[in-house]
């Protein structure tokens, strides 16, 4: 069994994290279609941190007795996984269901395939529906290598080759919409749709300069040792704290504006996996050597060579990545549909009668027209 990391960060940005939001519970009644505006750009490094507390924690003792959302299927869920395939000699894990157009659905950071419990089953009864878990999370193997965003572009390309084989869309959540974003890039000829829900990445700063100096004898051999040492000392102390109990309640009901879906399922989905014995050291690569340094991939050179449709769907409460980001991604690249839901940043799991009826909508003309080049 595999593990899933989770995080922490510095006590300034853990404070705004746990401060609970607001207490109103807003009704996912309509979809919005939001119009162009331009957004703020939000930091990379905060998103960052603050999406890995979010989808990162575990929590020990929970049991799989809530009751699935009434009237919507909710996929099975298997402590040993479902399907795994090797890829350069790992263990990843996929769930496959439903025959037609394929679909692959990518999770968020410290998430897995199982957080699209409720999406699966709806979208299989018209499509071939993969969900796959990125190394390093959920059911995948917890390798211990130098993390780095092309690491899950190559996963997912080869298994769109490897596994799907045919002209697919992608569809991604947080840290799982910027990995769809660049695979989409990197196999244009396979991906015929791009779907981004609350995804991760953020716009470059043309102002911003980088500077290489050479280091001293002081900085290699001392102090940069040290603070290495400081560094998974701290982590190691956030990693204990986000597995306790308590812990993965108050974050997770942050993160859904209607916490009715934090329920045993969706906890035991993410304690699970980080039973695994490396998980530990996964976290600590993943905020040191991936989370904190990711200012050469950027949004817009990723979008710039984007050549498929988009669809944007967006919770827009999420109190992390508002909408203001997604009108600037629409604004960036014409070819989107922005739909907006009234959900916090996962909106596929909070609101899946929406999220779900949205998709099928985007899915059916994205597959026609793939359908129809085909068979030119």
């Amino acid at each position: 069994m595999s593990s899933s990391s989770s995080c922490g960060v510095s006590p300034s940005v853990r404070t705004e994290i746990l401060n609970p939001i607001s207490n109103r519970f807003f009704a996912p009644s309509r979809i919005n279609f939001q119009p162009r505006s331009k957004c703020e750009m939000i930091n990379r490094r905060g998103f960052a941190l603050k999406g890995i507390v979010a989808s990162g924690v575990s929590v020990m003792g929970s049991s799989l007795t809530s009751e699935p959302v009434q009237g919507v299927e909710r996929l099975p869920f298997k402590p040993d996984g479902y399907n795994f395939w090797t890829w350069r000699g790992r263990k990843i894990h996929y769930v496959v269901q439903g025959e037609g157009f394929p679909i692959v659905l990518i999770h968020g950071f410290g998430a897995s395939a199982f957080h699209w419990r409720y999406n699966i089953p709806e979208l299989a009864k018209n499509y071939k529906v993969y969900a796959v878990d990125l190394l390093g999370f959920g059911w995948s193997e917890k390798a211990i290598i130098e993390y780095d965003a092309m690491i899950w572009r190559d996963q997912v390309v080869d298994f769109l080759k490897e596994i799907v084989k045919e002209p697919t869309v992608l569809v991604g959540n947080s840290l799982g919409g910027f990995t769809a974003l660049v695979a989409a890039v990197g196999l244009p000829e396979q991906v015929v749709g791009l779907a981004l829900l609350n995804s991760a990445g953020q716009f470059g700063d043309a102002k911003a300069k980088t500077t290489e100096s050479e280091e001293t004898f002081l900085q290699k051999f001392i102090l940069k040792p040290l603070k290495e040492v400081f560094q998974r000392v701290v982590l190691q102390v956030l990693f204990w704290q986000a597995k306790q109990p308590t812990r993965i309640e108050s974050v997770l009901k942050n993160v859904y504006i209607n916490t009715s879906n934090v329920d045993d399922y969706l906890v035991e989905s993410i304690k699970m996996p980080a039973d695994d014995p490396n998980a530990g050291e996964v976290y600590y690569r993943l905020m040191t050597r991936f989370m904190l340094n990711q200012t050469e991939y950027t949004l817009d050179s990723f979008l710039s060579k984007l050549t498929c449709p988009l669809l944007l769907l967006w919770g827009d409460l999420d109190p992390w990545v508002g909408p203001a980001k997604a009108n600037r991604i629409k604004e960036f690249y014409p070819n989107t549909t922005l739909v907006n839901l009234k959900a916090g940043h996962c909106p596929h799991d909070e609101v899946p009668e929406l999220a779900n009826k949205a998709l099928v909508d985007w899915l059916s003309t994205v597959a026609t027209k793939a359908a129809s080049l085909q068979t030119v």
